[in-house]
């Protein structure tokens, strides 16, 4: 499974790209996994720090996953402070995290400023991609979008997730056409695909995707409209 090969994966990706949803997921994914594991998910996003995760905190702390979050999540301040809490990750090796990174490329800045350590952790840096959104919608704005990532994060970006989707109207043909683009995008950037991100409830038939490992996920974060 991609989100154990690290003790530290890192999410980044577009506005729209389903980051906290996949982070949620593999942080609950990683406790069925590892039910004695010291477990982290830190939601970094800074640019506008409102937790949009906090529906799941209830779900995060009964799992046992020590949830943080910035520093005047939830309030009308905006401050760009990163929660002590999360350097955790860094001090203690008995901890696997997730980071959660907002803000496209200003929210990757946020690696930037953390790169030393980073560098000295076991740590992977994957790129969600919703090839229905604006700006992921074709391989070569995939492959724009991840050299503005990864330039500002100051990293490589180690894999691609495949999260394309409409929320409930999802079908195993979009999900299947996203992986065709952003397998196109791995062509030019020479990133890797390492998994597709599908609800539980869509339907995949066997030989529907060509390759990367299959994430079932459920659905945890219900977005107002």
């Amino acid at each position: 499974m991609f989100y154990l090969d690290h003790r530290l994966s890192i999410i980044i990706g577009a506005y729209g790209s389903g980051k906290s949803e996949i982070a949620v997921n593999m942080a609950l994914s990683q406790r069925e996994a590892l039910p004695d594991q010291k477990l982290l998910i830190a939601d970094l996003d800074i640019v506008n720090p409102f937790y949009r995760s906090s529906d799941c905190a209830s779900v995060l702390e009964e799992a046992g996953v020590r949830l943080v979050t910035p520093l005047y999540a939830g309030s009308n301040v905006d401050a760009p402070v990163l929660p002590p809490d999360m350097y955790v990750i860094f001090d203690d090796e008995s901890y696997r995290g997730i980071f959660d990174i907002g803000g496209e490329d200003m929210g990757a800045l946020v690696l930037g400023s953390l790169k030393k350590r980073i560098e000295n952790t076991d740590a992977a840096i994957y790129m969600a991609v919703n090839s229905l959104r604006p700006f992921t919608s074709d391989p070569e704005q995939i492959a724009i979008m991840t050299n503005e990532l990864s330039a500002a994060a100051g990293f490589k970006i180690d894999g691609y997730i495949n999260n394309t989707n409409l929320l409930e109207e999802t079908t195993a043909a979009m999900l299947a056409e996203g992986e065709e683009k952003i397998l196109e995008a791995s062509k030019i950037t020479g990133i890797p695909l390492v998994a597709n991100c599908v609800m539980e409830d869509v339907e995949i038939l066997e030989g529907t995707l060509k390759t990367g490992e299959l994430f079932r996920m459920r659905r945890r974060i219900f977005y107002a409209y």
